[in-house]
């Protein structure tokens, strides 16, 4: 197919990274088996990184970010799709080092490709994104985790954020007692609306007195920002209960002890998405547009275009952005 299409490009120029919307053929698309002309994206720290050259996210460049995808199959050679078919695309290497989401067509492996679950929208599929798929897969894995029901307070740390306030809303929807921990004390109004049931400061969960043991809280907790936040998490845990470590907005570090572990039976659960096996992933996308489907979705976005992706991009490395960013094709 000889046709020109929009694209947010990411170019080095004399050592600087510059995003420009320009158009490319789809000719110039990696040749995945199948082509899929995109609805909605949605923006992740993890395109942001790539937007502005990390290289431990993108190695080559120029290159179009977006790890997220929705939208409907123009062309396939799989027999496991058809022309016609609503779609869906996150994780694996979309966005990465494969043209992403931030353009109007990408062409993907039939084997990364999600049938859009019936009901769901492409827009609130994009909701989800990379960042609610994470967040209902730690909350899958916490409850796979537990010895026993789930019972008293649920920590979510990053709050504010695009996995953390979709971690709240699901969490909320499924019946737990969430706490919110977050730096904006100015969004506490936003959080109580997406489910929490108190707010507490970022203070409350970065403990510095080096302390191996805290008093003991939280019934289990997603961590959306690693460093000494995951640390204090990790100590104030009751026993046998479990984190999910899905993020390091805050810092990749971690340093503690193994007096959590071996005193009370903590848990550390790694959440990796990307990587998701398919048939896990099938399964959590069927919850995510049925029973863990929050009522507040239409709370936790704003929507922009590829013309207006550039300003946000800054936004979310800036720590500005509440929610989730949708972009509409």
């Amino acid at each position: 197919m000889n046709k020109k299409f929009k694209s947010l490009v990411v170019s080095e120029e004399n050592g600087k990274f510059i995003r420009k919307i320009v158009e490319r053929n789809i000719n110039e698309l990696p040749a995945g088996d199948v082509l899929i002309n995109v609805k909605y994206s949605s923006l992740n720290f993890k395109d942001a990184l790539s937007a502005t050259g990390n290289k431990g996210v993108t190695r080559n460049y120029p290159h179009t970010p977006g790890i997220d995808a929705a939208g409907i199959v123009v062309e396939t050679s799989s027999n496991k799709l058809k022309e016609g078919d609503e779609v869906l695309v996150t994780g694996y290497d979309l966005g990465m080092n494969t043209s992403g989401g931030f353009a109007e067509y990408i062409g993907v492996p039939s084997e990364w490709i999600v049938k859009l679950p019936e009901g769901l929208s492409f827009k609130e599929s994009m909701i989800y994104g990379t960042a609610g798929f994470t967040a209902a897969l730690a909350l899958y894995k916490l409850e796979q985790c537990s010895e026993v029901k789930i019972q008293g307070e649920v920590l979510v740390t990053g709050a504010t954020g695009g996995v953390g306030s979709l971690a709240v809303a699901i969490l909320s929807k499924n019946g737990y007692q969430v706490v919110a921990s977050t730096g904006k004390k100015d969004q506490t109004e936003y959080l109580k609306k997406i489910g929490a049931k108190e707010v507490i400061g970022r203070d409350e969960v970065d403990d510095k007195s080096n302390r191996p043991l805290l008093n003991r809280r939280w019934k289990a907790a997603i961590d959306t920002v690693g460093g000494n936040i995951l640390a204090t998490v990790i100590k104030q845990m009751d026993y046998r209960c479990s984190v999910a470590s899905c993020g390091n907005t805050y810092s990749p570090e971690l340093h503690t002890t193994v007096f959590p572990f071996i005193l009370r039976g903590v848990n550390l659960l790694g959440i990796n998405s990307a990587e998701t096996p398919m048939d896990l992933r099938l399964k959590i996308w069927e919850k995510l547009a049925n029973e863990w489907k929050p009522y507040c979705l239409d709370e936790i976005y704003t929507e922009c275009s590829l013309e207006q992706l550039s300003d946000k991009i800054d936004l979310i490395l800036q720590g500005q952005i509440i929610g989730r960013v949708v972009i509409k094709l």
